[in-house]
């Protein structure tokens, strides 16, 4: 059975402050956002009826927007609120979530000083990122090459739509050869992140993961490293080149749509699928469903 085209689904979708059945929610073909990618959004779930981290979620989208100059023209507070709305209104308990803000068509050219803000957000029942047998077995990665750009030539800290044009590309490139996803290195060739996760390796007793200057420090990955602690593992923020791969055990990558997801490959570099990540993937399970960590 194949899967429905997102824009021929039954729903709701908040648009601009209220809600339109999701086939009517569209924009003109000479928005901004779609020709100079002046989108910002987010990617979030809700397990059992509630959102993740819902506000920090919120909390960064306001602040991409701000990256790429420009205000939500709400409060956080009613966009919070609308996100609950949302899937209350489809009727979801675990779905995934994407609020996203992009500067209208008032306006066409670089300038966009004229264009209105507008502010979408769309849920929809969405299984993790990987398939259930995939992440078991761990992932086969490949390396891309792309790499994540100079963050004084972008705005890495903003979850930008156009940032992810070359992550697009990088998986795209990896999954036609037969690889679940793509390592992305930084412009000084060191390790970053996946195409859209980030990655930690784990060395004994410590568990390393690169500094998140030019990339997302993504919600989940914070969330990932409070676990670790928890478990009394040492977290290690550095710079990471490649050949040192080798030298690490176990490799996991986490994201909302990833979740915490065990790596088996890197290029030429093999992982043991081993305890340390199958129990962050259980404390993680445990966490967003609200059952007792530990």
């Amino acid at each position: 059975m194949s899967t429905p085209s997102f824009d021929d689904r039954d729903g709701l979708i908040w648009m601009d402050g209220q809600m339109v059945p999701w086939r009517e929610s569209k924009v003109h073909v000479l928005t901004h956002a779609m020709h100079y990618g002046s989108a910002v959004f987010e990617g979030q779930r809700a397990y059992d009826g509630e959102v993740f981290k819902l506000e920090e979620h919120t909390s960064r989208l306001f602040e991409s927007a701000r990256l790429l100059d420009y205000e939500i023209p709400w409060e956080e507070e009613a966009i919070n609120q609308a996100c609950k709305d949302v899937l209350k209104a489809n009727n979801l308990t675990n779905a995934y979530m994407r609020p996203i803000a992009w500067r209208g068509s008032e306006q066409m050219g670089v300038s966009a000083q004229a264009t209105k803000i507008h502010v979408g957000i769309a849920a929809w029942e969405w299984p993790s990122y990987f398939t259930t047998e995939s992440r078991m077995k761990g992932l086969n990665v490949t390396i891309a090459k792309w790499k994540r750009p100079d963050p004084e030539t972008a705005p890495a800290k903003s979850k930008a739509a156009g940032l992810y044009m070359i992550c697009t590309m990088s998986k795209h490139a990896a999954e036609n050869n037969g690889f679940d996803d793509a390592m992305m290195f930084d412009w000084q060739g060191r390790v970053a992140e996946l195409t859209g996760a980030n990655v930690f390796f784990v060395k004994g007793n410590e568990i390393h993961t690169p500094i998140a200057d030019c990339f997302l420090d993504g919600i989940t990955r914070r969330t990932a490293m409070e676990l670790a602690r928890q478990r009394g593992f040492e977290i290690v923020e550095r710079r990471i080149l490649p050949p040192e791969m080798e030298d690490f055990e176990q490799a996991f990558v986490t994201g909302t749509a990833a979740e915490v997801t065990p790596l088996r490959q890197i290029g030429d570099y093999n992982f043991e699928v081993g305890a340390i990540c199958k129990q962050l993937m259980q404390d993680y399970d445990d966490l967003v469903h609200r059952r007792q960590v530990g």
